[in-house]
């Protein structure tokens, strides 16, 4: 087992696993990690070390079925063979709240040792009794070196692949761009060798712009559009632009990441930089009508601009607790003055040379408070003079 050491040191839970004899039961186990981070091969060597009957189903094509006749399967390898049944189940979070409920029987009467692999977070996908049966073990992205020593151990138990000249830089650079997973890696090194006789850089930089390292509709993508989401509202310019490169090469939809321009304009920059959310609708619009490769100048110059424009959610937090006093029946009456009929008393602002009366509006907290950054500080020095005219009922 290559990688994974936080998980593997000595007297862990999956080390223990690992190192089962099969002469004691096998705790049910939950693989928490990213694509290519050894989640089959470690549900192998716990059948391996086991002595175990190994069978594999993926979540995506199996039915409820096709799980009960392996639980079936299982009590007669039990009953004829005295053997227990490793089940390993990959997409685990692929499966309904009733498909998984299906398992939970066998799991709990020891009768199937079930390997789940997942790469969501299971508090989230997988159902709270199954958990409660298992261990969770979370996996890392395998590191640079992990994967170079892969890819080492590949080249030497392939005939194929250790006829040929593989330079160092190839190997390399293969395991730096594989972003952790090792599945990647090597579909990166077999796409290389398949190009010439021997494998340069050069190759391995041919076969990573066929093979690259993003998922437009799986988890790939969700992760690299948090990261850059993150890094632009943390003030990381550059590792914005990076993480839009990525998905810029790994087609994902230019107008998706418009969009979510947008809102970080609003949520994370808001009224510290008024002029964010007109950039961010601006690249939007100019994506919109130039298309690619082209939007990618404007979604550069918007994300740039995002970075490094000072950071305010007041406006957000503003209007979610707004939101969260309305929905709490925190609904007075609307004042007799500010009513559309029937309206006596109202004082028209205008009238008045500052352009603000003491005039009573609603009985409500204090929703906005600048954050004195940016443009803001402007508007919190507004807000104290405001403050000072009218009625100071505001908690």
């Amino acid at each position: 087992m290559v990688g994974q050491k936080h998980a593997l040191k000595q007297g862990s839970a999956l080390d223990r696993l690992l190192n089962s004899d099969g002469s004691s039961a096998v705790n049910s186990v939950i693989l928490w990690g990213p694509p290519g981070s050894g989640k089959t091969t470690i549900a192998r060597l716990i059948s391996f070390n086991s002595k175990a009957r190994f069978v594999e189903l993926s979540a995506i094509s199996a039915s409820v079925s096709q799980v009960r006749d392996e639980i079936a399967a299982a009590k007669k390898e039990r009953e004829v063979f005295d053997r227990t049944t490793v089940l390993f189940l990959d997409e685990i979070h692929r499966f309904s709240k009733s498909q998984q409920d299906s398992l939970l029987g066998a799991v709990e009467s020891g009768l199937l040792t079930l390997v789940a692999a997942t790469t969501e977070n299971p508090s989230f996908s997988i159902i709270k009794p199954l958990i409660s049966r298992s261990l969770v073990i979370a996996l890392e992205p395998l590191g640079t070196d992990d994967l170079v020593e892969i890819l080492r151990r590949a080249i030497d138990s392939d005939a194929a692949l250790s006829s040929k000249k593989i330079d160092t830089e190839a190997i390399e650079y293969i395991a730096r761009i594989a972003g952790g997973d090792a599945r990647r890696a090597l579909t990166l090194l077999e796409s290389a060798s398949s190009i010439g006789a021997d494998v340069s850089l050069e190759q391995a930089k041919a076969a990573a712009a066929e093979v690259i390292a993003y998922d437009a509709d799986g988890d790939v993508h969700y992760d690299t559009i948090s990261a850059f989401i993150k890094s632009v509202r943390g003030s990381d310019a550059d590792a914005a632009i990076h993480y839009l490169a990525r998905m810029i090469v790994g087609g994902e939809d230019p107008r998706f990441i418009a969009r979510r321009l947008m809102i970080l304009a609003s949520e994370d920059i808001g009224l510290a930089d008024p002029q964010a959310i007109v950039v961010a609708e601006a690249c939007a619009a100019t994506v919109e009508k130039i298309g690619m490769p082209e939007g990618r100048i404007p979604l550069a110059q918007a994300t740039i601009y995002l970075a490094l424009a000072p950071k305010s959610n007041r406006a957000y937090n503003a209007i979610n607790s707004a939101i969260a006093d309305v929905q709490g029946g925190k609904v007075e009456a609307i004042p007799a003055h500010l009513r559309s009929t029937g309206a006596v008393g109202y004082q028209y602002p205008h009238d008045n040379e500052a352009g603000i009366l003491a005039q009573h509006y609603a009985d409500v907290p204090r929703y906005y408070e600048p954050s004195g950054r940016g443009f803001e500080r402007t508007l919190a020095e507004r807000i104290e003079i405001i403050r000072t005219i009218l009625p100071s009922d505001k908690k």
